[in-house]
């Protein structure tokens, strides 16, 4: 008798692919689910590069896919680190309104923070100094339910707990085909087929180029930003006690320069956001010329671009140039200096962006054909990524007949 075909195959070995299966499991245990993954480890990418905050939800449009998992993910993780002896922190963050200008903008932020029920508070001055005694600001948010954790362990524990439910990871498969059948579809790898009833697309960077290959239009194309981090020396960890973040530039979806204390005591600035000369280019010197021909080229980032020039130019400039980072970084807290930061691995932003120019701002999940393609899946998906499986697991099951 030959091995029963796959129930479901899952593309995609970073948290969110993890957390898929691990639900799908949780809720069928008794189906053959198989992951497929082209490195030689999980969490090599988005989520190996993940800065560890564990975040509220309250940035986002109330009603959003983005507000309504990072919700109930965040709860979900919680409880999975608790259950799971995974160190995680709830420390707490401030977001810090610098001058006047930025007043309406915070007032907003707290606004949508109570409409998405994230514990948050208002403060002065005073009590702003009272939690981080370095941050410069006029006003902040407090946000004490804001947390800490290492994702790479998550990833780890949740490989392990996948493969002794029955599942299987399969590494070093690289999907170059899906071939539809009537009742089937074939995932061609480079360590062979995997057959499946059912698909779902977990692939971060290239989930764009597998939504295609499954036959679907993707509607957006992933754009890959590089974020460039400092670490913190030792001596001047004293400077940030917890998460300090800025006001984000309304005009400019990303969330500025910001420093993040990580679960291992070590402390973070970063990032700027500047494209990324390949979907993995961690570094300046990473080049595939034909990704970045294909990023420069593409009608949406040029409308991106022309929109977005000026913030564009000081985020290349930052870049490029120490002294430009030290300068963003002095605003929030003033008393750091060149000699306080080394230079941190950087991590790269799959973003989706239409071809009208915007980028997509809100999780992306489509389902056609046996396939389900998450199309865009940027922060906060590493918080919210066991209650995106459960949505996927819900969209696979209202579709059909798993």
């Amino acid at each position: 008798m030959g091995k029963r075909m796959n129930d479901v195959a899952i593309v995609g070995g970073g948290i969110v692919g993890l957390a898929t299966a691990y639900q799908l499991l949780q809720r069928f245990p008794q189906y053959q689910v198989t992951l497929v993954e082209k490195e030689k480890h999980l969490a090599e990418h988005q989520t190996g590069h993940n800065s560890g905050v564990l975040h509220s939800g309250i940035y986002y449009q109330p009603g959003s896919m983005k507000a309504t998992n990072c919700r109930a993910g965040k709860k979900r993780m919680e409880a999975f680190c608790e259950n799971e002896g995974i160190p995680y922190e709830i420390c707490g963050k401030v977001i810090v309104a610098l001058d006047e200008s930025e007043l309406p903008t915070l007032e907003r932020i707290f606004q949508r923070g109570q409409a998405n029920g994230v514990q948050c508070t208002l403060v002065d001055r005073e009590r702003l100094h009272e939690l981080e005694p370095h941050a410069a600001g006029i006003r902040a948010i407090h946000v004490p339910e804001a947390g800490i954790v290492n994702y790479r362990k998550v990833c780890e524990r949740l490989g392990e707990r996948i493969q002794q439910a029955g599942g299987t990871i399969r590494l070093q498969a690289k999907v170059t085909q899906i071939r539809h059948f009537a009742d089937h579809v074939v995932l061609g790898t480079t360590q062979g087929d995997v057959a499946a009833r059912y698909v779902i697309n977990c692939s971060g960077l290239y989930c764009d180029r597998l939504t295609r290959l499954s036959g679907q239009d993707p509607e957006s194309k992933i754009v890959p930003f590089r974020g460039e981090y400092f670490e913190v020396a030792p001596e001047a960890h004293h400077l940030c006690r917890n998460l300090i973040y800025p006001v984000p530039n309304p005009s400019f979806p990303f969330l500025g320069v910001h420093f993040t204390r990580m679960i291992d005591g070590s402390v973070e600035c970063g990032p700027n956001a500047v494209l990324a000369f390949a979907r993995e280019g961690y570094n300046k010197w990473t080049i595939n010329p034909a990704e970045l021909w294909e990023s420069i080229t593409y009608r949406g980032f040029l409308k991106l671009a022309w929109k977005y020039w000026p913030v564009g130019v000081g985020e290349m400039w930052r870049s490029v140039s120490k002294g430009a980072f030290v300068r963003a970084l002095q605003r929030l807290v003033p008393e750091i200096r060149r000699e306080h930061l080394v230079p941190a691995p950087a991590g790269v932003r799959a973003q989706a962006i239409t071809p009208q120019g915007d980028m997509v701002d809100d999780f992306a999940i489509r389902y056609a054909k046996r396939v389900v393609n998450v199309c865009n899946a940027p922060s906060p998906a590493a918080t919210s990524s066991l209650n995106i499986g459960v949505t996927i697991v819900d969209q696979l099951t209202s579709h059909t007949n798993l």
